[in-house]
């Protein structure tokens, strides 16, 4: 009779958790609705610079690795396969072996092999291909490998210059999708040719995007959707009216300010909101060969001006928080704390900094009578024109004028890679929580994303030791003193992180929002519709 019972509680036990599982409740079918704030410039993620690229264009892609999509903080501990199926490290971490795949097929039914992979990287690292990226903005990510080799069908090896314990979190982000060998990077612009979960159907620029299921997907019972609609809406307002009135799924991924997300809870308090740290700094870029600003007072004199504070509590009553390059914690796992940005310039006593600014401005010729008119160029969407306005305002302490300038997305980038602005507010997205990204890309020589132009040859050593230090601990410390020293020196002056939400609909099951970064957990492919 014990066994019976025990038997029987064992049953009702296999039940519940099958009840409470989310593969008996996942349903087929449906078009998920999305939120977006602007027409992104191309499909070719390995070529753009922007979330808005990212996010509608993830799930047409496979990665060799990717962060676990339901595992909130992204970590080399929720790395897991994706086209690998396993790796290891060889020859004192200085390569990098990928077991690939067997059976994946290319959306146009061609066969993908590690060849694909090999090719991808070709690509990334500028190698003998004939075919060229228009652009390249993470090679910065890049510079420590050496080459990447198809050893076979199944097999491909990173050949590294020294070890680089980040580059599986490189590997998995979103940014770094592997590409087909047979299909041109101009192609991957419009039409292009994924293995993952989702085909594109239609990119009308200004109007939307269509994904559709992809049938053959490896992955087999996935995606649960039939397919995805982005609908460009560019003013902010109508998207979050939109949103509550149900029009739509989800929100754009931080999309919605502190204010805004009050307003959610108030008017459509069914929604499932998450608020998280967006892995973007607002920050200040200038152009250091255009006069007068080739001039380093005036551009300390700028940076000097700037109420952090003030920034963070018009924007988001508080909640945005003062940084340096990286994320700052307990959601950023390398930044620094309050206490070490005390002595830095332009963190503590804005009084005593603006005073110091209008001398290096008179130095410089300007005074009360002698303004500096600037245009303050900035991105045409809220989160970057809402800043610019408030910079203006603050850069009239420091004798400067500055009139806005508003740029639509598909010029935007391309005008700040060419240097083709004096003044701008910027904001730049660290797509994976690691120094080698921010470090490198923002800051190293010769990478189309250090806007300002930095470039010490002894910080540069410094990046790169910090690289290759296997211990976290020393790494960590490595990297405050790299950050706080760019701080210092005013190197590209950071305003704040900011903080936002992204919000769905109750009918959306099974998302996660990662608190770490908004690039990397737009794949859709676990996620499924009640209505």
């Amino acid at each position: 009779m014990k066994t019976q019972s025990g038997r029987f509680g064992c049953i009702i036990t296999m039940l519940a958790l099958a009840v409470a599982s989310p593969a008996v409740a996942q349903k087929p079918g449906g078009v998920l609705k999305i939120q977006h704030m602007d027409s992104p410039p191309s499909a070719s993620i390995h070529e753009e610079a922007t979330v808005s690229v990212a996010v509608p264009f993830m799930s047409l892609y496979n990665n060799l690795v990717m962060f676990d999509q339901h595992v909130a903080k992204n970590s080399l501990d929720s790395i897991v396969p994706d086209l690998a199926t396993k790796w290891s490290w060889t020859d004192n971490n200085t390569k990098l072996v990928f077991t690939v795949r067997e059976g994946v097929k290319w959306h146009d039914g061609k066969p993908f092999s590690a060849k694909d992979v090999a090719c991808t990287f070709d690509l990334l690292l500028g190698g003998e291909s004939e075919t060229k990226l228009r652009r390249n903005p993470r090679s910065s990510w890049w510079t420590n490998v050496e080459k990447v080799t198809a050893d076979s069908d199944t097999q491909a090896t990173f050949h590294l210059k020294a070890p680089q314990p980040s580059l599986l979190a490189l590997l998995a982000s979103g940014y770094t999708p592997i590409y087909p060998c047979h299909v041109p990077p101009d192609q991957m612009r419009r039409r292009p040719v994924g293995t993952g979960p989702f085909k594109l159907a239609e990119f009308k620029m200004n109007e939307g995007i269509k994904l559709t299921k992809n049938p053959d997907y490896w992955k087999k019972g996935k995606p649960y959707l039939d397919g995805i609609e982005f609908t460009i809406m560019p003013d902010r307002g109508t998207r979050m009216l939109a949103f509550i009135a149900g029009k739509h799924d989800m929100t754009f991924p931080s999309d919605v300010t502190v204010p805004l997300l009050k307003n959610i809870r108030k008017d459509a308090p069914q929604a499932q909101c998450t608020m998280r740290e967006s892995g973007v700094s607002t920050n200040l870029i200038i152009n250091a060969e255009a006069p007068p600003f080739n001039d380093p007072k005036i551009r300390r004199a700028l940076a000097l001006t700037l109420d952090r504070k003030s920034f963070i509590d018009i924007l988001s009553e508080g909640e945005d928080k003062m940084a340096g390059i990286m994320l700052p914690p307990p959601d950023g796992g390398w930044g620094m704390t309050p206490e070490m940005m005390k002595d830095l310039p332009g963190y503590g006593d804005v009084a005593k900094a603006r005073e110091e600014a209008k001398q290096l401005m008179q130095e410089a010729g300007y005074g009360p009578d002698k303004r500096l008119k600037i245009k303050v160029s900035t991105r045409n969407i809220a989160t970057f024109k809402d800043p610019a306005v408030i910079l203006i305002d603050q850069l009239k302490q420091v004798y400067v004028d500055g009139e806005l300038e508003i740029i639509d997305t598909a010029v935007y980038y391309n005008r700040v890679f060419k240097k083709d602005y004096v003044v701008a507010l910027n904001l730049s997205g660290v797509a994976v929580d690691d120094p080698d990204v921010a470090l490198f890309e923002n800051y190293g020589c010769g990478s189309l994303r250090n806007y300002n132009g930095y470039c010490d040859a002894e910080m540069t050593k410094l990046f790169q030791a910090q690289s290759r230090e296997l211990d976290p601990k020393k790494r960590q410390q490595m990297v405050w003193d790299i950050d706080h020293k760019l701080q210092a020196e005013i190197a590209r002056p950071i305003i704040f992180y900011g903080r936002a939400a992204g919000c769905w609909q109750p009918q959306v099951k099974n998302v996660t929002l990662h608190i770490n970064s908004i690039y990397n957990n737009w794949r859709f492919e676990d996620v499924w519709l009640e209505r």
